[in-house]
């Protein structure tokens, strides 16, 4: 079933609070994530990961090494005791290609049993398809190939028109990879195009776009960051273009494994595993004749939890219920953040719809900063807008919304951090307008949602027409009359009251 996404019919039922977790037992690390919010759009409250390395000892005899299962197992228990006293509704705990490959993996089930955990062994298959469903929870019009690269094994899922399609999964994980590139990258391409082609991949799926899920990928992505000095360094949605592999290959011959390590965000056994990556990647490129990649944070874990969801919740705009979620825990009265956009959308009347869903979560976002010190406010919305944990969001678009949240909470345009050429100016100067209207409906409302109903606005020709309903003629005052004129400024025209 294909699910359409429509940010403006879409709302976040539940804003109760709700506590779930992720165990996931990978061939590199063990981690607990656990979730809270909207069921649409959790945010992570609390992430630790311990390198246990399982997959490490299964190249030499097949078993999960005696210290590396008991640093496991020391992880695990931890996590349980955590998770019970956080108030954690719900835990599914997972384990993917080196428990379930391991001659001993049965041993380190049971121990995980002793810890009150029940772990369940994810199939290749079944891994894939959570990968392909983490991808589509964070990137509804995602479409191409998800592309999970974990210790043990690389996961493939086709993702397109709100499903997961068709999937697989091949024994080519990072501790994997240095037995298979012993002989050259040429040899070790043609090993992988064996091996996809033995499975029928990419068959009518070559030219598509990746999606990469998983830390390896996410480390190579720092690494682009860093060479590129990116001004907005977010590894979600980051698009690397075919082009961009090329210097990534080669800084990973260059760059010895401390200066790898010394990246921002970089952890040391990514590192020590980067050239692997890089070599997998492109590998895969070459294979699938891939024009462009994108990150995905969002991978295994986020799509057990989309799973879980009806189709009806799977359908919410996830950057729409996050911003309404964060809008109404941070507002000082009751959240109108729907209202507003609907007032200010006379004014932008013919805007895309991409850009329609972002001037809305800005709206949802618009009283979240007023607790920041007076000085500071502006930047806090400029930090909520380009850091937050946003779900359905490009890198243009986090700019876009931190641009809004800036000017709404009335920051100098000089103040704003420069983006390059990450944003046209076209869209930029669009994206200040949006804050001016903002800004102008908060002040005339005090905050209240109320006097948006006894009020008005539009654009006549030349003019911005603010029109006050009878009842509502005091609203007007020196202040207001400022904000108007700031915005009719912007938009190239000239301020007008109206009390009819």
């Amino acid at each position: 079933m294909s699910l359409k996404i429509d940010p403006l019919r879409h709302r976040a039922p539940d804003l109760a609070i709700h506590r779930s977790a992720v165990i996931d037992i990978g061939s590199n690390s063990l981690r607990l994530v656990v979730y809270e919010g909207p069921p649409r759009a959790p945010a992570v409250i609390f992430n630790e990961k311990v390198p246990a390395g399982l997959g490490r000892g299964l190249p030499v005899d097949g078993r999960i090494a005696p210290e590396d299962a008991e640093r496991g197992l020391t992880a695990l228990r931890r996590y349980a005791l955590l998770a019970q006293h956080m108030g954690v509704e719900e835990v599914q705990c997972v384990a993917t290609a080196a428990v379930r490959d391991a001659t001993n993996g049965s041993d380190f089930v049971a121990g995980a049993a002793e810890a009150g955990l029940t772990i369940r062994l994810l199939s290749g298959e079944e891994e894939a398809f959570a990968a392909g469903s983490g991808v589509l929870s964070a990137i509804p019009d995602a479409h191409g190939i998800a592309v999970d690269l974990g210790g043990g094994s690389l996961e493939l899922a086709e993702v397109g028109e709100g499903r997961v399609g068709r999937r697989a999964s091949f024994p080519l994980g990072v501790l994997r990879l240095p037995a298979l590139r012993e002989h050259g990258q040429q040899s070790f391409e043609r090993a992988v195009r064996k091996m996809l082609r033995g499975a029928g991949w990419p068959g009518d799926l070559a030219g598509r776009p990746l999606y990469l899920v998983g830390g390896s990928w996410r480390a190579l992505a720092r690494l682009d960051l860093e060479l590129t000095k990116a001004p907005l360094a977010v590894l979600d949605q980051h698009t690397l273009p075919r082009a961009a592999l090329r210097r990534l290959v080669r800084a990973t011959k260059r760059l010895g494994i401390d200066e790898l390590k010394a990246i921002p965000g970089m952890a040391a056994n990514r590192a020590e595993t980067l050239a692997d990556a890089a070599a997998m990647l492109a590998a895969l490129v070459a294979i699938i004749d891939v024009p462009e990649m994108t990150i995905s944070s969002s991978g295994l874990r986020e799509g057990l939890l989309y799973q879980a969801l009806d189709v009806k919740t799977q359908a919410q705009d996830p950057l729409i219920v996050a911003a309404e979620f964060e809008g109404r825990r941070l507002a000082r009265f009751a959240p109108h953040g729907r209202a507003i956009a609907d007032w200010i959308a006379p004014l932008f009347a013919h805007e895309a719809e991409e850009d329609r869903r972002i001037r809305l979560a800005a709206s949802l976002l618009s009283d979240v900063a007023w607790s920041a010190n007076p000085d500071f406010r502006a930047e806090r919305g400029s930090e909520i807008g380009l850091h937050g944990n946003w779900r359905g969001i490009d890198i243009p678009g986090r700019i876009l919304l931190a641009r809004a949240l800036h000017s709404g909470f009335g920051g100098n345009d000089a103040d704003f951090p420069a983006m390059g050429a990450l944003v046209g100016e076209d869209r930029s100067a669009r994206a200040r307008q949006w804050g001016l209207a903002i800004r102008l409906a908060q002040r005339l409302t005090g905050g209240l949602e109320a006097p948006l109903k006894g009020s008005a606005i539009a654009r006549e020709s030349d003019r911005v027409v603010l029109q006050l309903h009878p009842g509502w003629h005091h609203l007007a005052g020196e202040s207001v009359e400022r904000r108007l004129r700031s915005l009719a400024q912007a938009l190239g025209a000239k301020p007008k009251l109206m009390l009819l």
